[in-house]
């Protein structure tokens, strides 16, 4: 885990701890004391002659000593345990917050299980060790060193290190299979991620997989991953489950040697029954803390292994981030490229070569080219979704790196191709869970859309709760749906990348118009495959390999008889363009 974050939460509750870790001290060694108190008792019973009073006084501080461990062990179970699960809620929250931070291109190469076991299952890991087994940890180290203590000051040397003598091995056994512990449990988790992506993928693509009736494929590859979570769970119990019962094995071994070598001196003389008595019961008192330390070796371990994982997410630094001196103002709404290449990372061919244009404001470009033309990724390069060298994009005159990220995005609304709709209502979905809007603002949107109407056959109308990624919509609702999300913030820029593919053509021409109607003075982008949807651009550029092949209106892109032209009129001959 990055230092840094636990520290400031560890400054942020540094009071608190020591409060808790003062109480779970006072329970501790309060406690030593019962054995003593309880061992003095029986010395006077056995004289023939003791006075019930003075057993009374003996039982009034072992009833009192017990009181006093109750309370304190609840007030610091209450502060040591609370911090606990306040530490896994700030560490999730910090996790999220470094995920909205980083770039698109992080999560693409990661799948969507192991994130999620990131935020839950090893941050629940971490939490047990800074919770439950640093506690146990305190309280045992306390009470062993206590113990241990009034076994040699107040009973008999000899006998102490006698009794103790297995513990060296007991603790060399601990370190041995702590190591295993951690590399084991780090192999856990990573099947756990593995398992999770299986079904997140599969829940999310299930109509595909009963189409193509790939149930029996799916569930021949599920079952392969989950036996390997199995096993790997079942490598973990073997070396965490031995441990305990080897701890044990060690005190038997302990008590054994006390009755020996004590029995033997109290029958000497050489300490009383009230000695052995109370031996016994601090002997008692180290045995749970001392079984414990397999159970809590096993926790620090899977928490060192979580803690691991989780540095190599947080050691992630995100791509784009804001300059020193970025200027918190959003666009305008003018735009130019000079020369901009850009290639992704990874491969060699670049997406965009040498792009140069110029949109001023109030204007609109329409994009289309081929699949794979390069025609999205000029609108994640304009989001600075991906880096771009200083100099190649101009908003306003100003190089795009100079913006802020949060109003250079506020400034820009984007539909994109792939779109997502979450599982909130319809109002929900269009304001996206911002405050600000009215009702007739989020109307406006979707009569702009033209999806008002299909929204007020809904149910509940705009209150009807969507299923998760829209699955109780079509693809032409869904594209809808965007714009009204993106026409709702009048952004200066507005990019529709493809975003009217799953409408048909009326419906397309009548999104179109309401654009031209109520976006004058606003620029936007229009990327498309439909010649139908980028017509009426003040210009249009032609895609091809990353390159500008062509570039003016639609009358003069036609009159060129390019590669514009043939695809109008392929597109005319298959009834795509009226």
């Amino acid at each position: 885990m990055n230092s840094s974050v636990l520290l400031r939460f560890f400054k942020s509750r540094k009071l608190s701890y020591i409060i808790g870790f003062a109480f779970m001290f006072a329970a501790s060694f309060i406690q030593t004391l019962f054995p003593k108190v309880l061992g003095s008792a029986v010395d006077l019973m056995k004289d023939n002659g003791f006075e019930p009073g003075q057993v009374l006084t003996q039982v009034f501080w072992m009833v009192l000593i017990a009181a006093v461990v109750f309370l304190c062990t609840f007030l610091w179970r209450n502060i040591i345990i609370a911090n606990g699960r306040n530490l896994e809620c700030y560490i999730r929250e910090e996790l999220y917050r470094h995920f909205l931070k980083l770039s698109p291109g992080f999560f693409s190469s990661r799948k969507t299980g192991d994130l999620i076991a990131y935020a839950i299952n090893d941050i629940s890991a971490v939490r047990m060790t800074f919770g439950p087994a640093t506690a146990m940890s305190f309280n045992g180290i306390v009470i062993c060193i206590s113990s241990v203590y009034f076994m040699f000051a107040s009973v008999s040397p000899s006998l102490t290190l006698l009794t103790l003598s297995p513990l060296p091995f007991i603790i060399l056994l601990m370190l041995f299979s702590g190591r295993k512990v951690q590399t084991r449990f780090r192999i856990v988790q990573n099947q756990f991620g593995a398992v999770s992506d299986r079904v997140q993928e599969n829940i999310s693509g299930i109509r595909v997989i009963k189409a193509y009736v790939q149930e029996r494929s799916e569930m021949e590859k599920f079952s392969e991953l989950s036996s390997r979570m199995k096993q790997a769970n079942l490598d973990l119990i073997k070396v965490s489950a031995a441990l305990p019962a080897m701890i044990e094995f060690g005190f038997a071994v302990c008590f054994v040697m006390n009755l020996m070598f004590g029995g033997r001196m109290v029958l000497r003389g050489e300490i009383s029954i009230g000695d052995f008595v109370a031996f016994n019961g601090y002997l008692s008192l180290i045995v749970s803390p001392i079984v414990s330390i397999g159970r809590i070796v096993t926790i620090f371990q899977r928490g060192l292994a979580s803690l691991g994982r989780l540095n190599d997410i947080l050691r992630v630094q995100p791509e784009i981030m804001d300059l020193p001196h970025a200027l918190p103002i959003q666009p305008e709404g003018s735009m130019e490229l000079r020369q901009l290449t850009f290639c992704y990372e990874g491969s060699d061919v670049p997406a965009l070569r040498d792009i140069s244009l110029v949109l001023p404001k109030g204007h609109t470009l329409g994009i289309i080219g081929k699949t794979g033309s390069g025609k999205s990724t000029l609108a994640s390069l304009l989001f600075r979704f991906f880096g771009v060298e200083p100099g190649h994009i101009l908003l306003d005159g100003r190089d795009i790196n100079d913006y802020a990220l949060d109003p250079l995005r506020e400034g820009l609304g984007v539909v994109p191709q792939d779109t997502f709709v979450f599982a909130a209502s319809v109002k929900d979905n269009i304001v996206l869970f911002k405050d600000g809007y009215t009702d007739a603002d989020v109307q406006h949107a979707a009569a702009l859309s033209q999806i008002a109407g299909s929204i007020e056959a809904f149910p509940e109308g705009y209150d009807t709760l969507l299923g998760e990624r829209g699955v109780n919509l079509s693809g032409g609702q869904k594209q809808r749906l965007a714009i009204a999300r993106a026409l709702i913030r009048k952004p200066a820029i507005l990019i529709l990348d493809d975003a009217l593919s799953a409408v048909d053509a009326v419906t397309e021409g009548q999104i179109l118009n309401s654009l031209r109607q109520t976006r004058k003075g606003k620029s936007n982008i229009l990327i498309s495959h439909r010649v139908s949807g980028i017509m009426e651009a003040d210009e249009i550029i032609v895609l091809d390999k990353g390159r500008i092949a062509e570039r003016g209106t639609h009358e003069l892109l036609l009159k060129k008889g390019g590669m514009y032209y043939d695809i109008y009129t392929e597109q005319l001959e298959e009834g795509e363009v009226c």
